[in-house]
């Protein structure tokens, strides 16, 4: 399970730095080569020119992360694609200025680490009963049809940082989060439906006009709304997200 958080970890890391890398390498080349009485003002802002009314963003998404508490034993990897659509136009509010913002997130890879299955012998009425609990590695594919994203002005022509809140739907081929065993028919069982609310907090990193890094980090809750015979839940968890977004 670890090295598959690991490898995840390493991706994400990776995509950051290279964006800003490219970013800081392209600011060098603009200055060294453009005759200075041509030079590109200051006041050029890459995220004011994305922020105009009824723009368009999409791109691919990686998440990796953790469980929280009682499921921090639990580790996540997603893949995906998101899309959004800037709704209105700039909202002055003092330093809540911003605009609404409306996306999606479609996961065609959903993945799941967990302990692996165990066995465990506990008394009823004085005898002695061997319980088999499920666990190991769960897969599925999960989407996020609604996203309400606020972006807040900022006076800065790469930075754009937002607060959002979510909600989703997961499928795993097997019933999450494990529990304990069950034969096939007999209620006791998890579901293999799962709801995913979530809020959290990102920026979008300008590397050029309407491209960009985006990294958010989410707490993310995870429960069938008792689908199944038990909803045992993943009550938090921490999620990183990077993702690279074409501006249209």
């Amino acid at each position: 399970m670890k090295k598959y958080t690991c490898f995840a970890g390493i991706m994400i890391f990776g995509l950051v730095a290279m964006g800003i890398c490219r970013a800081q390498n392209s600011a060098q080349s603009d200055s060294s080569t453009r005759p200075a009485s041509v030079a590109k003002p200051d006041s050029l802002d890459w995220a004011g020119d994305v922020s105009q009314h009824k723009r368009w963003e999409f791109g691919p998404v990686l998440n990796g992360g953790n469980g929280l508490y009682d499921r921090s034993s639990y580790h996540f990897f997603w893949a995906g694609a998101q899309a959004g659509k800037i709704l209105t136009p700039m909202i002055h509010a003092g330093p809540f200025s911003g605009q609404f913002e409306f996306g999606a997130e479609v996961f065609p890879v959903w993945q799941a680490y967990t302990p692996a299955p165990y066995s465990q012998t506990v008394m009823v009425n004085g005898q002695p009963v061997v319980q088999n609990w499920g666990g190991g590695n769960f897969y599925g594919v999960a989407v996020m049809p609604v996203i309400f994203r606020w972006n807040f002005a900022t006076p800065t022509r790469r930075f754009v940082p937002w607060f959002q809140a979510a909600g989703g739907v997961i499928y795993t081929t097997h019933k999450f989060p494990p529990n304990l065993l069950v034969p096939h028919g007999t209620p006791g069982g998890t579901s293999v439906f799962n709801f995913m609310p979530q809020g959290g907090v990102g920026f979008h990193y300008f590397l050029r006009s309407r491209r960009s890094i985006d990294v958010g980090l989410n707490a993310v809750h995870i429960s069938s709304a008792s689908l199944g015979d038990k909803n045992p839940g993943v009550n938090s968890s921490l999620q990183l997200q990077v993702g690279y977004t074409w501006w249209k």
